[in-house]
């Protein structure tokens, strides 16, 4: 997950002897289906993502399809699934295409597909319209029962992830994604040099577990929150999902429609609600009228 390499700082204007230092890999991963009854196999690309290979072990390329296909709506359980592999390169070195073979029952919807991704890609340009395009396959908002968490344990949350972050630690290149339950302990983290990648892996290893909806927890991401990230959460059901970075407008107007806790600016013991407060458990309420 890391690649050595010599590199020379400059401090206060001197340069210093050269010295080693780490780099988190980045590689692509093709994503290709095989779909369509017995008699009629299809194969055809889905996507091609960069991704940090082996980040979180042998299987981390699996999850993130798994993850990705969820997102997606193409799957709705593992079991959706007949083999997920690697392309073989040669008798050494697995390659950077998946395979992943559905079941003959699996119907894909390649035109609603495409302008998912469309939206997806256009990084909000579109507004409105990019929420419509993901809607149809999302489900029913969230409630605002269920699960909550103390403001205190979201504050310790930061420090709990990054000491987790293994890969971080060692190239401060790459982020994560961490689920986390009503005491803030961080149950599952996953990481990728892409934000979208991280979550994926986290939401397809839940799946492959069993655990989805992920309705009794929470996903602390590293960054900022963008509405593809929102919408991931959404389909996983989760109903709190916290952030280090800002939220993007789209994310907050997403987050609202589905009923999920937003969190943003989660540093230095603060951090702000964007939306669904009523989840944060706070030992005081200040009013507008009160100093």
């Amino acid at each position: 997950m890391v690649s050595p390499v010599i590199i020379q700082k400059v401090i206060d204007g001197a340069l210093q002897e050269p010295q080693p230092d780490l780099l988190a890999i980045e590689e692509p991963l093709e994503i290709r289906l095989g779909f369509g009854p017995i008699d009629n196999r299809q194969q055809r690309s889905l996507s091609v993502t960069m991704r940090t290979p082996g980040a979180d072990g042998p299987g981390a390329d699996q999850e993130l399809a798994l993850g990705y296909l969820y997102a997606e709506g193409i799957i709705r359980e593992a079991s959706d699934v007949v083999s997920c592999r690697h392309c073989v390169q040669d008798a050494t070195k697995q390659g950077n295409v998946l395979r992943v073979e559905l079941q003959p029952s699996v119907l894909i919807d390649w035109q609603l597909l495409e302008r998912h991704t469309y939206a997806s890609s256009s990084c909000g340009i579109c507004g409105k319209a990019s929420i419509d395009a993901v809607r149809a396959s999302c489900p029913a908002t969230m409630t605002s029962g269920g699960f909550r968490v103390d403001a205190a344990v979201l504050q310790r949350l930061s420090d709990r992830v990054q000491a987790a972050q293994r890969a971080f630690s060692y190239t401060g290149g790459v982020h994560a994604a961490a689920l986390f339950d009503a005491d803030g302990q961080v149950l599952m983290l996953r990481e990728d040099v892409g934000r979208h990648n991280a979550l994926d892996k986290l939401v397809g290893a839940a799946l492959w577990n069993g655990q989805v909806p992920l309705q009794e927890y929470g996903i602390f991401l590293s960054g900022r929150i963008g509405f593809e990230l929102v919408q991931k959460a959404w389909m996983a059901g989760v109903p709190v999902l916290v952030a280090v970075g800002a939220p993007t407008s789209l994310a907050v107007e997403m987050a609202r429609e589905a009923g999920i806790t937003l969190i943003g600016f989660m540093r230095n013991q603060r951090f702000n609600v964007y939306t669904g407060v009523e989840r944060v458990v706070v030992a005081e309420a200040i009013g507008y009228g009160n100093k």
